[in-house]
């Protein structure tokens, strides 16, 4: 699995520039997309999805929001955040809020794609980019937003098997969602689908290919 093989895959494949139901909170919903939904305006934001390239593998990186947050504190998260009226397209939202976030500097960042737009229950539209990053980088961990930051084997990501559902309820609502549970860490919601996403790009099939 290299540099290479990522970025043939990801380049094979037109990401959807607009949330969708097959790309978003709504899409394990067992009644389908909940009409107070529907029409409603969408804040936009990036998310880093950064591949290390690591001697055993390629690992994604990924941090532990602190407990303390007013939203998903203690969740799971890419490196990112709500783009700002500076921001000049979303691939710079992903680097700066990563650099706020975790200190890692955008230089060390090659951005090589993107996967489809996420839609969020909360009504965010997030942009997830794809960034490869070649070992040593600096992180410098900013300690009101990020408790930790952690790396997976792509391989365990790309693993279908590891590709959980759950649910729960939620204002008298069932909410399903993906849950990828890995070394006592609980990877779910938004951040699971975005990986299952991410298998399903890069395990598809190249029409011509090798």
């Amino acid at each position: 699995m290299t540099r290479d093989w990522v970025i043939e895959r990801l380049r094979a494949y037109r990401p959807s520039l607009r949330a969708s139901t097959g790309h978003s909170d709504f899409a394990l919903h067992p009644a389908g997309r909940p009409p107070e939904s529907l029409g409603r305006g969408l804040r936009e934001a990036g998310v880093l999805v950064p591949l290390v390239n690591r001697p055993e593998g390629v690992t994604i990186l990924l941090t532990q929001r602190t407990d303390h947050l007013a939203q998903h504190a203690g969740q799971v998260a890419f490196p990112g955040g709500r783009r700002e009226p500076s921001d000049p397209h979303l691939r710079e939202t992903a680097l700066r809020e990563t650099e706020e976030e975790i200190g890692l500097p955008r230089h060390h960042v090659e951005v090589i794609g993107e996967l489809d737009v996420y839609e969020t229950n909360s009504a965010y539209a997030i942009t997830p980019v794809v960034g490869w990053i070649e070992p040593p980088f600096p992180l410098i961990v900013d300690p009101v937003e990020v408790a930790d930051v952690f790396e997976v084997p792509l391989a365990f990501i790309l693993d279908p098997v590891n590709h959980r559902r759950e649910s729960r309820l939620r204002d008298g609502i069932e909410r399903r969602y993906y849950v990828l549970p890995y070394d006592g860490r609980y990877i779910w919601g938004a951040t699971a689908g975005m990986l299952v996403n991410l298998a399903g790009i890069l395990g598809r099939p190249i029409l011509g290919g090798r």
